[in-house]
Order: C-alpha cells, then structure tokens, then sequence
C-alpha cells in the first residue's frame, strides 16, 4: 500500500486554514461597517461615543434607509436641545440628512459631512437646499440652530458618523432626507458647495413614538407636478391660444367661435383643477404667485358668467359687453402668463423649462404679429 503524501496533506491543510482566515474576515468587516437597531445594536458603539461631544446613550434609534444602511438617532434633552447622529456606510462621497417641512428636498435644511482624505478628519456643515445646483446649496446656512462645537463628522469602521446638535422649541419638521454624494466628488469647487447627489430618500417621522413611515416627499413632488402641469397648460398655453382664434380667425365662421369656446373651457377646467391643487402645497414664498392665481380664477370665473349672460348682437349693451370680456381675458392671459414664470421660480425648475415656455411665447407673439397685420390689411 502506497503511503499518503505527507506534502499533499500540507497543501490541504494550509488552504483550510487560509479560507477560514477569509472567513473570519468577511464576518468582521461585515459587523465592522454593518449598523442597525436592533436589540443588541441600538446604542453607539463605545468607541464612537467617546468621539462625539454630547450624550448619546438615550438616543431614539431608526433604520432609516435601509437600502443604504442609514441609521439615524435622535432625541431631546434640557431646554428644547435635539440631538441627532446619522450614521451611514462610507462610500467615497458625502452622507447628508435633510429637515423638510413637506418631504421635498428644495426648500429644506441639512447637515452634510464627508472626510478629506481616507480615514482621515471629517468636515460637516449645514446647507440651505435652494435649488438642484451647487450655486444654488450655500453652505453655513440653513433655519436650524446648531449649537456651536456639536457639528462633526466622525469615520469609525468603514463608516461614518455625522452629529450635530440644534436648539428648537417645537419638534424638528416632521420629513427627514437622506442624501448620498457621488464617490469621489464630495464638493464642487473650494467652497464646500455639495455637487448633486447620487441617490435620496425622504421618510415621514414621528418624534415622539420614534416610528418612520414611508417616503411622503414623492406624494408632495406628484402633486407640485401635477399643479404645475394643469395650471400652466391650461392657463398658460390654451388660455392664449383661445383668446387668438377669436381674434384672427373670425372669417372662419363659425369654426372660430367654437374653437374658441372649446380651447377656452378646457383651459378653464385645467387651471381650475392646478389652483385647487397649489392650495394644498403652501409652499414658502409662493403668496404672490397664489395671488395671482387667485386673480386669474377670478378673471375666469367672470369669462364664463359673461359667456353665459352675453347680449344679442343687436343690443344696445353689445358693445359694452364685448369691451369687457376682450379687456377682461386678455388681463387674465397676462397675469397668467407672468404667473408661470413666477411659479416655476418658486418650484426652482430648471432653466430649461423656463426657457421651453419663453421660446412658445415668442412663437405666439411673432405668429400674433403676423396675423394683426393681415388682419389690419384686409380691413384697410
């Protein structure tokens, strides 16, 4: 009988011990850089504890994002002092969280931290969300109180620890957001302005039972879209459109009169139904554009009480009545054309949108120009 190698027994012996160091390894890193809130894992770990500057052993604890491994702890201590510690994975870039009154990111306040070099110190500052652009996220500013020398950023274990500390009478606004910054790019340019994320969430929170709902910025986004979609077609686009096939398409009769009519209602409806649903936004800042809105519902209410009571044609009050309702709709085509503008300001839409609705616009005006000098020539 041939005896067993005892080199081959080496071999195997060795690769057994090598995959369990493999083993061993993966199961640290994966608890190193893993977080929940769990039983056994609701509370920082002591290492981190020491590195942030505030108490933080009674600290509600919320899976927060869990795609992203986001874990969020928070609560209130002495004379309306919030404490928050966000921790989440660090994957090269930035981790923010966002307080938003209505779960839309633009509009709202945030902390962002990142780490200047790999393992290295972490820097952490508070940013007002204007707008999708860096120009447009100042850094240093924001409405939440921090308490100087609470802001940091901590890095422990593959993963980073953004605390911070505000002062607020009230709770905190009720929609938390959560960023994470593309690897690689943690700000734009040398003045910590925060490049556009990679991915966000937004969750509703209840502070005082520590329970997170699902995401609620999206409902709020669909209905600012949806607002902005039927007001500015309605009001914005077939208003306009209607007032022009009465004005230079009366020789089609009476094609233009029903067109008109047609165009104008559906126009009606639709800006109706996108005013009913910017009552339900309150957005900051938004009072003039609601003012203008209101008036132009006004001025359209009025159209279709004219419509209904206009005169014959051989009234004496004829004229009058076509005085008011040519004056009174074209103020109301303009105020609602200004108004798109002002709206799309206020939801800081891209340019482009802007731009899009300027280019109708002067397609409208150069046709309308043709039209009024034909129109002038064979009345002449």
């Amino acid at each position: 009988m041939k005896p067993r190698s005892c080199s081959s027994s080496t071999s195997r012996g060795a690769l057994l011990v090598l995959l369990l160091c493999y083993l061993c390894s993966s199961i640290a890193r994966s608890q190193s850089t893993s977080d929940s809130c769990s039983a056994s894992g609701s509370s920082l770990a002591a290492g981190v504890s020491r590195l942030i500057p505030f108490d933080t052993s009674n600290l509600t604890c919320l899976d927060a994002w869990s795609s992203q491994g986001f874990v969020v702890r928070y609560g209130k201590s002495g004379q309306g002092t919030w404490s928050f510690v966000l921790s989440a994975p660090d994957a090269g870039g930035y981790v923010a969280v966002g307080f938003s009154p209505d779960g839309a990111m633009v509009g709202s306040s945030a902390v962002a931290g990142w780490t200047t070099t790999a393992g290295g110190a972490g820097i952490a500052k508070q940013y007002r969300l204007g707008g999708t652009s860096p120009a447009s996220c100042p850094p240093d500013q924001g409405s939440l109180a921090l308490l100087p020398g609470t802001t940091l950023l901590a890095a422990q274990s593959s993963r980073l620890y953004l605390a911070f500390q505000f002062t607020s009478a009230q709770p905190p606004p009720p929609y938390l957001i959560y960023a994470v910054g593309p690897s690689g790019a943690r700000i734009s340019g040398n003045n910590n302005y925060l490049v556009r994320h990679k991915s966000y969430a937004s969750a509703a929170v209840n502070y005082a039972t520590g329970v997170a709902s699902a995401a609620g910025g999206s409902s709020v986004s669909s209905a600012r879209k949806w607002h902005g979609a039927m007001a500015g077609l309605g009001w914005g686009v077939l208003m306009p459109v209607g007032v022009a096939l009465a004005r230079y398409f009366k020789r089609h009769d009476p094609f233009w009169f029903y067109a008109h009519i047609s165009v104008q209602g559906v126009g009606f409806v639709l800006g109706a139904a996108g005013v009913a649903a910017g009552f339900k936004l309150n957005d900051d800042g938004a009072d003039s554009h609601q003012a203008l809105g209101v008036a132009v519902l006004v001025m359209g209410c009025l159209q279709v009480l004219a419509f209904l009571a206009r005169p014959g044609k051989g009234s004496k009050v004829r004229r009058c009545w076509n005085w008011y309702h040519h004056y009174v709709g074209r103020a109301a085509v303009v105020c609602a054309v200004a108004n798109v503008f002002v709206g799309l300001s206020i939801a800081h839409e891209a340019a482009a949108a802007s731009a899009f609705y300027g280019v109708f616009l002067a397609v409208c005006v150069a046709a309308s120009v043709v039209l009024e000098v034909r129109l002038w020539r064979s009345a002449a």
